[in-house]
């Protein structure tokens, strides 16, 4: 099984984002500062979070991304994909050729688990995983959080507006 960086990255981030996201755009860099993601790996991340159709950008101050549809319309599937994790335990990415360009003995062990993780992820929407991370954090904290962020960026547009 390959779940690699790049796609338990990708599911964080947009877990992220659907916390904060209903006071409007949130910001790659407030992302980057919460999950310790690296902002230029964020923004390759959601380069292709957004033309998979996941997220939409917005431009410009108070700027950032949201999500594009609903997060029970997404799953951990969709994400991983966006983002061209691949999810395969065979050896040979399910062409069959995985002992002397021949099956191997284990072939089918590996393609079951491939259907079984795909199932499972599949069956994982995006509103779940929001919903369990407030239980466990504390949605006043959650909150909180956004409205400290919303105040930061409101006091740094005063200044720039007002000097």
């Amino acid at each position: 099984m390959r779940l690699t960086t790049k796609g338990r990255f990708a599911v964080t981030a947009m877990i992220d984002l659907a916390l904060r996201c209903s006071d409007g755009p949130v910001s790659l860099a407030g992302i980057s500062d919460r999950q310790k993601i690296s902002l230029s790996y964020l923004e390759q991340l959601f380069g292709k979070l957004r033309r998979y159709g996941l997220v939409e950008s917005v431009r410009g101050p108070g700027g950032g991304y949201c999500l594009a549809r609903p997060t029970t319309q997404m799953t951990v599937t969709d994400i991983i994909r966006a983002v061209d994790e691949p999810l395969d335990a065979t050896q040979c990415g399910g062409r069959e050729n995985c002992h002397d360009d021949e099956r191997c003995m284990t072939h089918e062990l590996w393609a079951t688990l491939n259907d079984k993780m795909y199932e499972y992820l599949s069956s994982v929407s995006l509103s779940e995983l929001v919903d369990q991370q407030i239980r466990r954090s504390g949605h006043v904290a959650i909150l909180q959080d956004a409205r400290r962020s919303r105040q930061k960026s409101r006091n740094a547009k005063t200044m720039a507006v007002g000097g």
